[in-house]
């Protein structure tokens, strides 16, 4: 009868040490659960820069498009960025000085 107990003990004991052993490789090891959550958070990361290179991709086809049909918004932008100004009107430009006073200059065209 003691025989059996031990015997018992010791199989069960080397079950439950592979099954140790089993589940530590399973959660751990090179391919395991870990690996398999950083790897997900990972995926949806780059799906939330795809979506967002993708929403900035959109803005500019729209903006391409616009500046190809809309005069209006084409005149206004190359205002705006190339301080272009029209016959008779007159360019204020406006900086701040090192002393925080306001400076402007008048070019007329």
């Amino acid at each position: 009868m003691n025989l059996n107990r031990t015997k018992f003990f010791k199989s069960s004991f080397v079950a439950l040490l592979l099954l140790g052993l089993i589940i530590t490789w399973l959660g751990f090891g090179k391919r395991g659960f870990l690996h398999l959550y950083k790897m997900e958070k990972n995926r949806q990361a780059c799906i939330e820069r795809i979506r967002k290179v993708e929403k900035e991709n959109q803005a500019l086809i729209e903006e391409i498009q616009r500046l190809n049909t809309d005069t209006a918004y084409l005149e206004s932008v190359a205002r705006k960025e190339l301080g272009l100004v029209k016959d008779g009107e007159i360019l204020f430009k406006f900086s701040r000085g090192k002393d925080d006073r306001h400076s402007f200059q008048i070019e007329r065209e």
